[in-house]
């Protein structure tokens, strides 16, 4: 099969027909990345968003950074709270906050807010985790507070909360990530916090009818990043082989629990690695571990089945690296357009004996062709020169 009859040019007519292709619209169509921090695919991301807003009817866009911090964006773009500078440094995790693309982005989607009654959201939709993980009051403390009184039968106050939490640097402490003796995790004082947690969500399901819309999915959303955190933090002090396998199940089932949430509000476009949206399990190297477990995406999509899309993107030459001509990104590069979209299921039976891609490259992740047929659709880009740094 001649590859051009699985790809079209990456244009709003081929993303519109791409939609079309598929067995149901989907809640929920998720962008990954196969590099964060560059530039070609930030803008890229940008226009898809702008054509689904005016064309599909998207009203929400998800990305790969704390979800908590998120509610400073989304308070901007539908409240103008704030200013852009300020959104940027005080919204985002993992330094997505001084990318250039993110920021065009925001800024485009507060100019749209203030000129349609329909608003447009944004979600971040990763706990406040890295490999260590935040401290749990904000989240705790803000879900107490919109309920109504203290826990029924119990002495549980706000005092009890800071009393029970202390200083937030010994949650947020980063020796934690390579020595499980230094965490508090499973300590009783955050033993009794993951009770008053769960008390915490019980109560809130009997005051739900009392609430308004805002504060039942802000309440929601406090309930699983303070739940999702102490359950982070206690394997964090585990020792066992199993620590990081288990640590990056926890942290990709707050995402899929988190992209639940926006698919409430979708459609939606959900930007974040290829790693973390795929519908197969996730494999990465780690120290002398291979550790494997199963992906946000993959979660999600077992939730929404045909609901749930996934166009992973892909990247011919990155920097200096080009791919070789037996690899999917070198075939990919033969394509007489710079940036196009192609049916994964129809490449996949295109290309049936492709080398892996070995990239020098760290954070990129080159295509699996073995999973080509768990994919919808790849974008890819026949080059990426703008790439910015990884922290």
């Amino acid at each position: 099969m001649d590859i051009r009859n699985t790809a079209r040019p990456l244009d709003g007519a081929g993303v519109s027909a791409f939609l079309r292709s598929l067995p149901a619209r989907p809640l929920l169509l998720g962008l990954g990345e196969a590099r964060h921090f560059v530039g070609e695919l930030g803008e890229m991301r940008n226009e898809i968003f702008r054509h689904l807003v005016a064309h599909e009817g998207y009203r929400s866009f998800a990305i790969e950074s704390d979800c908590l911090l998120g509610l400073v964006v989304d308070d901007y773009l539908t409240t103008g709270a704030g200013t852009l500078d300020d959104v940027m440094e005080h919204g985002f995790s993992h330094g997505f906050g001084a990318v250039p693309a993110n920021r065009e982005l925001v800024r485009w989607m507060r100019a749209y807010n203030e000129g349609h009654d329909e608003k447009l959201r944004f979600f971040g939709f990763d706990g406040p985790l890295e490999y260590w993980a935040a401290s749990p009051r904000q989240a705790l403390t803000a879900l107490y507070d919109l309920l109504d009184g203290p826990l029924p039968g119990t002495v549980v106050t706000r005092e009890t909360l800071d009393t029970l939490l202390g200083p937030d640097d010994r949650w947020s402490n980063e020796a934690t990530a390579t020595d499980p003796s230094q965490s508090i995790g499973q300590s009783a004082d955050a033993q009794r916090l993951r009770l008053i947690a769960d008390d915490l969500v019980a109560l809130l399901d009997t005051q739900a009818p009392q609430l308004s819309a805002q504060d039942r999915e802000r309440a929601a959303l406090y309930a699983r990043t303070a739940t999702g955190l102490l359950r982070y933090h206690y394997w964090m002090a585990d020792a066992s082989p199993a620590r990081w396998t288990r640590l990056s199940a926890l942290r990709d089932a707050m995402m899929a629990a988190n992209l639940r949430a926006v698919a409430e509000h979708g459609p939606a476009l959900v930007y974040a690695s290829n790693l973390h949206l795929q519908r197969n399990k996730s494999v990465m190297s780690f120290g002398d571990q291979q550790l494997e477990w199963w992906s946000a995406g993959a979660i999600t999509a077992t939730h929404l089945g045909d609901r749930y899309a996934f166009l992973a993107s892909a990247l011919g030459t990155v920097g200096d690296d080009t791919p070789p001509p037996d690899t999917v990104e070198g075939i990919l590069s033969t394509l007489p357009w710079d940036h196009c979209l192609i049916d994964a299921r129809r490449l996949a039976r295109a290309v049936t004996t492709p080398a892996p891609r070995v990239s020098p490259d760290f954070a990129y992740f080159p295509l699996d062709a073995t999973q080509l047929d768990m994919i919808d659709g790849v974008v890819f880009l026949k080059q990426a020169v703008r790439l910015g740094s990884l922290g």
